[in-house]
């Protein structure tokens, strides 16, 4: 079914994957990324869809397994962001405000589509799918199944906001301060001690392997 044209000047146009486009913005600074697109520099908005745009399908599915709400949702953001070019404040870490950008619209809509008049932001909290690979330092060459499976339980003994922060951390490979911005802490040191007990927990279940 084709859509209206309507619909169609609001869809993103990403040409094909060209290596210059990479070799231009690969070695810069998230801050001069976001500079060159926020100037009007489309290659790198292009660069930033195509770098991104996975990670953010993957995290916008531990929200909702909506899957068509995350991709409206993901396309929603970079439609705005397109909008607002030579307006957006200075990003120094990109993944992880989009991360953000992209909680907030997801959260929005599925408030939009709930039946739920007073929808609280625990009742999200609480319903965070999270999927954890086990792959976290201290096992992350273990290769034995049954040692994964090991750790997938003991992951699902973590509180969601612990699951939560390890994803961010391993996963993501965000910072402290992002993963603090994401999960609305006041402080930095909040992130780093959630992620700290999570750890702790997490070997509490998991005992080392003998050789």
């Amino acid at each position: 079914m084709n859509k209206n044209p309507k619909e169609q000047s609001n869809s993103i146009f990403i040409p094909p994957n060209h290596l210059e486009t990479f070799k231009v913005f690969e070695k810069k600074a998230d801050c001069d990324i976001w500079e060159a697109f926020n100037k009007g520099d489309e290659m790198a908005f292009n660069y930033l869809y195509r770098i991104y745009v996975q990670d953010l399908y993957r995290f916008g599915c531990q929200y909702s397994r909506d899957y068509s709400l995350v991709k409206d949702s993901i396309q929603n953001l970079f439609i705005y962001l397109r909008k607002k070019r030579g307006e957006l404040n200075e990003v120094t870490h990109i993944k992880g405000y989009l991360f953000r950008s992209l909680q907030r619209e997801i959260i929005k809509n599925i408030k939009a589509n709930a039946s739920i008049e007073d929808f609280e932001d625990n009742f999200l909290e609480s319903h965070f799918q999270i999927e954890v690979s086990p792959e976290v330092s201290f096992i992350q060459n273990e290769s034995n199944d049954a040692r994964k499976k090991q750790v997938q339980l003991a992951l699902n003994q973590l509180t969601t906001k612990q699951r939560k922060a390890i994803l961010l951390f391993y996963e993501e490979e965000l910072s402290y301060k992002e993963i603090a911005e994401i999960m609305n802490f006041s402080e930095t040191k909040t992130a780093r001690k959630l992620i700290y007990r999570a750890l702790s927990k997490l070997k509490e279940f998991v005992k080392p392997t003998r050789n």
